[in-house]
């Protein structure tokens, strides 16, 4: 149950918001404990956090700062309660609050977060649950934090590679439309007065012109249309299946994505295994984790294999999605029993890989942007100054 609460710091300012208690009783008790003095409290009727998707970044710095409280021998429930004051967002405050009162209440920390996927996934929850059971919360908490911090920067090297190109052709789209609606035409007037035949390209740059100021009111209802049907396909298991298929064999980028992926799998499978989650247990959760329906494929006909005695790195292998010495790594780690270091090594080998990619990316997509955006601008130009050139030479 919610509290709007107004209570006063020991600084004298005055502070307002929602707790989150069993009764009123208990939510002034939590105030007091964050050291506050409360001079109003009631139910917090029709006030409702929005309990929409948690941003990664604020997982993060929980999982960092819960592990450093509970190895410093802090209890989780006097943790949280800290973590909830510090929280920034209203809607991470209502999570760790409402966990707060869960464990409370007497649930167990992993069935706690379990109730909120939108800030705890599966591997979050699986992980905290085998802490829990092998009684060594701290050091899984420790390892989450390095596991969820190596994974936010693997996506922040991604999002990096990808923002450059996507913003400067988002831009060259604006610029080039905006030359060919509203520049073109003024050209067209000008050339019309010559009386004299248009070359060629110019002829063809004009008729795009006409025909998207002609048309392009028409045209917006029936595009809209096809991006909403092709977003709501990409949201179907078939279609998801088939843009994933597709990323991983582009010319550029499915290099990079595979790569990410690889690290992904073999960080987050080594991660799980040492945290001492069963086998099968962690490869399913893998699998939902993977963020790739081809990767889940592949990872759940592991799942099969080992239910039925074989091992993980021959459905690997038929994939052909991961390279040999993954493959090779992985199968040596089965044998000798050292399957969560070896994944772990990879992981760490394809992390480096991924820096290497996106600085070459980077360094690749820059001649090619400059080379795609001369050559349309420059066609435009040319197409405009031609008619002046063929003019000049009548005039001479």
């Amino acid at each position: 149950m919610q509290f709007a609460y107004k209570a006063r710091e020991s600084s004298g300012r005055v502070k307002e918001g929602l707790v989150e208690a069993a009764d009123q009783k208990a939510a002034t008790a939590r105030l007091r404990e964050q050291k506050l003095s409360v001079t109003e409290i009631k139910p917090a009727a029709g006030k409702k956090v929005k309990k929409g998707k948690v941003a990664n970044t604020e997982v993060v710095i929980f999982s960092r700062q819960l592990s450093t409280l509970v190895s410093a021998g802090v209890p989780i429930v006097q943790g949280l309660n800290i973590l909830e004051a510090q929280a920034e967002s209203p809607g991470f405050r209502y999570v760790v609050g409402a966990l707060r009162t869960d464990i409370e209440a007497g649930l167990s920390i992993a069935d706690a977060m379990g109730k909120h996927p939108q800030a705890f996934t599966e591997l979050y929850v699986a992980m905290i649950k085998a802490g829990e059971v092998g009684g060594i919360l701290d050091t899984i908490l420790e390892r989450l934090s390095a596991y969820l911090e190596s994974a936010e920067a693997l996506r922040g090297k991604v999002k990096s590679a990808l923002m450059y190109p996507t913003v400067v052709f988002s831009a060259a789209g604006i610029i080039t439309i905006f030359l060919i609606i509203f520049v073109i035409p003024i050209f067209k007037d000008i050339f019309g007065s010559f009386g004299a035949e248009l070359p060629f390209l110019t002829r063809i740059i004009i008729g795009i012109s006409d025909f998207l100021r002609a048309k392009i009111l028409y045209m917006l209802p029936f595009i809209g249309l096809g991006i909403w049907l092709f977003k709501k396909w990409m949201k179907s298991a078939k279609g998801q299946e088939k843009i994933d298929e597709i990323s991983l064999k582009l010319p550029i980028f499915g290099i990079l994505l595979k790569k990410v992926a690889i690290a992904k799998f073999s960080r987050t499978l080594g991660t799980l295994i040492k945290s001492g989650v069963p086998i099968l247990q962690g490869l399913e959760t893998v699998a939902k984790t993977s963020g790739n329906k081809v990767i889940e494929r592949a990872i759940n006909a592991s799942r099969d294999s080992i239910k039925e005695g074989g091992r993980i790195s021959d459905p690997l292998k038929k994939a052909n999605i991961f390279p040999p010495m993954v493959i090779q790594m992985i199968s040596v780690g089965e044998e000798t029993g050292g399957l969560d270091n070896m994944l772990n090594k990879i992981a760490d080998f394809y992390d480096q890989e991924v820096d290497t990619a996106v600085k070459g990316l980077t360094s690749m997509i820059e001649p090619i942007i400059i080379i795609v955006l001369g050559f349309v601008v420059g066609t435009i130009v040319i197409a405009m100054f031609m008619p002046m050139f063929a003019l000049g030479d009548m005039v001479g």
